[in-house]
């Protein structure tokens, strides 16, 4: 199993290719170049591993939440390439990804939404992979879901941001807090490497962002 995985939901570019359980990977703090720079990492990274695009099984993407700009770049590259290649796509949620990386049992994850607000998930991981305790969703820090149990594992930049409110929303819940975590390719490629090797991957013409926030920016009225 062949796997290609991209994301620019934030301000990194980060590209993957899973290689039967191996592992090639780049990442770089983009800012706001990741359309100029996703490309070159990408060729750079294939002509390292000796392969083409027609050789891969399926090209996974950071499907959000994340910026909005960012989400439409990964899906667009993905669905390019995929068109091109005549490979199935996948979306990978960038909070489950969060997750993934944090080797625990139960996640809360949280990336910074920008305008006082926080992206949230929580996930406990289970035989069968991550399992969804609380969906995606856009909320201020003060109102993050609540949730049972007292050993969560909180992470992302909305844990950097959004400490003491988040701190005093989950007292008692969370061990620990892993708040440097970006959503990476590596953990996509991992997450899915299965659902490819099931069939799941979807025509490139149906793949899309996962966006939750409909507003990008308050009008002066609202301010």
């Amino acid at each position: 199993m062949k796997i290609l995985a991209l994301d620019t939901s934030t301000e990194y570019c980060s590209l993957a290719l899973w290689l039967d359980g191996e592992m090639l990977s780049r990442e770089v703090l983009a800012g706001q170049r990741h359309s100029e720079l996703v490309l070159p990492l990408l060729q750079e990274m294939m002509e390292e591993a000796g392969l083409t695009l027609a050789q891969l099984d399926g090209i996974a993407f950071g499907a959000g939440p994340g910026s909005f700009t960012g989400l439409r770049i990964a899906c667009g590259v993905a669905q390019g390439l995929a068109f091109g290649a005549n490979l199935p796509v996948m979306g990978i949620g960038t909070l489950e990804a969060l997750a993934q990386q944090t080797g625990s049992d139960s996640v809360i994850a949280v990336l910074d939404a920008r305008m006082g607000e926080i992206y949230h998930a929580a996930y406990t991981k289970s035989a069968d992979g991550w399992q969804v305790v609380s969906e995606p969703s856009l909320c201020l820090p003060q109102q993050a879901p609540l949730l049972s149990g007292d050993d969560w594992t909180g992470c992302g930049s909305g844990f950097a941001k959004y400490d003491e409110a988040l701190r005093s929303r989950y007292h008692g819940c969370i061990g620990r807090i892993i708040d440097n975590l970006s959503p990476r390719a590596r953990e996509m490629a991992q997450l899915a490497a299965p659902g490819f090797a099931g069939g799941l991957g979807i025509d490139p013409a149906a793949a899309a962002p996962l966006y939750i926030r409909n507003k990008v920016a308050l009008k002066e009225n609202e301010r």
